[in-house]
Order: structure tokens, then C-alpha cells, then sequence
């Protein structure tokens, strides 16, 4: 089994920066890519941005371009999102997956292995 666990979330002002970090442990005997998405009450689950094992492929969600930034290093098995400039609508809770194999996706429903969320809130 594959375990992921979130980390770096809280409470920060507009304007503020936050990495947050997914640790992946357990059975890791393929490549996966990892991607992060963010829900806020009421509202389904949005893509936020994905990185492929090698790294050498990102996609990010238009609003979150240029200020995220994702990164990985696979020595420790964690994927960093760092986010700069945060906005008030920035805030929710930030999920991290795990999609076994090389390819990536912004599919939630392609990711085999989920963390539980860490929550980001950006308020004055």
C-alpha cells in the first residue's frame, strides 16, 4: 500500500508565501507523477498543478501560473508546491495524489493514491 501525507499548510496574508510538501511512502515500486489539487466548501475538486517523475513536465491551472510552483525530489519521495503571491481565493484545502507510471493528468479520477488535505487559508 501507498501512503501520502500533506504538510506546510495555515494561515497566512495576501501577498504571502506557503510550501507545502507531499510525502509518499509505502510500496513505491513504479515512477508516478503527482499532482495537487484544492477544494473549498461546497465546490468540487480543482486541478492546481502536476509534475511527472522525471520532473521534466508541469502543468499548472491558468489561475496559479507564474505564481506556483511545483517541484519533487525523488531521493526523499516529496513533491513540493511552492506558492507565492497568495490571494484570499488561494484558500482551501490543498490535496496531494499520486498516479502510478510515467505519463500525468489533470484527471482526479486517473490518481491512484490520495493524502488526506492540508488546509491554506489567505486572509487579512
Amino acid at each position: 500500500q501507498v501512503q501520502v501525507v500533506e504538510s506546510g499548510g495555515g494561515l497566512v496574508q495576501p501577498g504571502s508565501s506557503l510550501r507545502l510538501s507531499c510525502v509518499a511512502s509505502g510500496r513505491l515500486d513504479s515512477t508516478y507523477g503527482v499532482g495537487w489539487w484544492r477544494q473549498i466548501p461546497g465546490k468540487k475538486r480543482a486541478f492546481v498543478a502536476v509534475i511527472s517523475w522525471s520532473g521534466d513536465s508541469t502543468l499548472y491551472e491558468d489561475q496559479v501560473k507564474g505564481r506556483f510552483r511545483i517541484s519533487r525530489d525523488n531521493a526523499k519521495n516529496t513533491v513540493y508546491l511552492q506558492m507565492d503571491s497568495l490571494k484570499p481565493e488561494d484558500t482551501a484545502v490543498y490535496y496531494c495524489a499520486l498516479r502510478m507510471g510515467e505519463e500525468i493528468s489533470v484527471l482526479d479520477r486517473e490518481y491512484d493514491y490520495w493524502g488526506q488535505g492540508t488546509q491554506v487559508t489567505v486572509s487579512s
